[in-house]
């Protein structure tokens, strides 16, 4: 969130000068870097998606606790089953979930903030109570009591990571607008007959578009990292569906015997998050207007 909510002091930038900003994102080393790693998060996404490889729940005790080989280049869990599909496969699980509780909280929170923000008084005020509430539970323990409520599926987790993000979105959304209602293009919009909604989504959301994009970024990585919490801690995607935070916690116990079967999804987990957040702070420099688009 604080990275988005560095440019909120000068929203005031013209979409056109922002979009000619966007190819910048990948010439810098920390975007190139972010860049190569979520391709290589992508590639190995498909192919648990895809399932072109092994059999992620396939079990044959014939072959368990096998160290990395040509056969499993990951080697294989206390069950038999490859390690590298169930990487593939979870990083397939995480990333769906976390980009369907990112886009749920991002179109509902937007649309909350921008309205709190446009046309304040009781609507600020509402949206206000509800981020509010929403703020003073921790993060991770309200995602917690709400999959634990809610019947357990992929599905349920990420309802539950959308409701934990959504106020952020309304706060990062709702800071620019109150100073664009101000602006000199929309009041003039607004002078020459055009209703406030129109000119609501015509002229202010267009210029935060910038803020919501590496905003959408940062949360990606968060939301992974909260979906590997959740199964690290029982209430994420259930089993026999490989999850990378559930693949963690079953290595525990073996990790003195078979440390591939940690760092295998310890190291998909690094990579995601790495990857988005050097994405995010590559698109922040390019987008923000003090930088330059350096």
């Amino acid at each position: 969130m604080s990275a988005a909510a560095d440019m909120h002091e000068t929203p005031e930038v013209a979409p056109t000068r922002a979009s000619g900003r966007w190819v910048n994102a990948f010439r810098t080393p920390g975007g190139i870097v972010g860049l190569t790693l979520m391709a290589l998060v992508a590639v190995l996404a498909i192919v648990g998606a895809t399932g072109i490889g092994p059999d992620p729940s396939a079990q044959d005790v014939r072959e368990s606790l096998q160290g990395p080989n040509g056969s499993h280049w990951f080697g294989t869990d206390q069950f038999g089953r490859d390690i590298f599909a169930r990487v593939c496969s979870g990083l397939a699980n995480s990333m769906r979930i976390a980009l369907v509780s990112v886009t749920a909280a991002a179109l509902g929170g937007v649309l909350l903030g921008i309205l709190a923000g446009y046309f304040q008084g009781v609507v600020d005020r509402v949206v206000g109570v509800i981020t509010n509430v929403l703020f003073a539970f921790p993060s991770l323990l309200l995602a917690l009591a709400l999959a634990a409520t809610l019947r357990r599926s992929w599905l349920t987790v990420a309802i539950a990571i959308a409701v934990v993000y959504l106020p952020i979105f309304a706060r990062v959304a709702r800071g620019p607008v109150l100073t664009l209602r101000n602006a000199e293009y929309v009041l003039a919009a607004t002078a020459i007959g055009r209703s406030r909604l129109s000119t609501l989504f015509a002229h202010v959301l267009p210029n935060i578009l910038g803020i919501l994009v590496v905003q959408v970024t940062l949360s990606l990585s968060w939301a992974i990292l909260t979906e590997a919490a959740l199964s690290f801690l029982g209430f994420g995607t259930p089993p026999p569906a490989a999850s990378l935070g559930g693949m963690v916690y079953a290595a525990q116990t073996l990790t003195s015997v078979a440390p591939w079967m940690l760092y295998a999804p310890g190291a998909a987990l690094i990579l995601a998050v790495v990857g988005l957040n050097l994405l995010g702070d590559g698109l922040r420099a390019a987008l923000d207007p003090r930088g330059g688009g350096r």
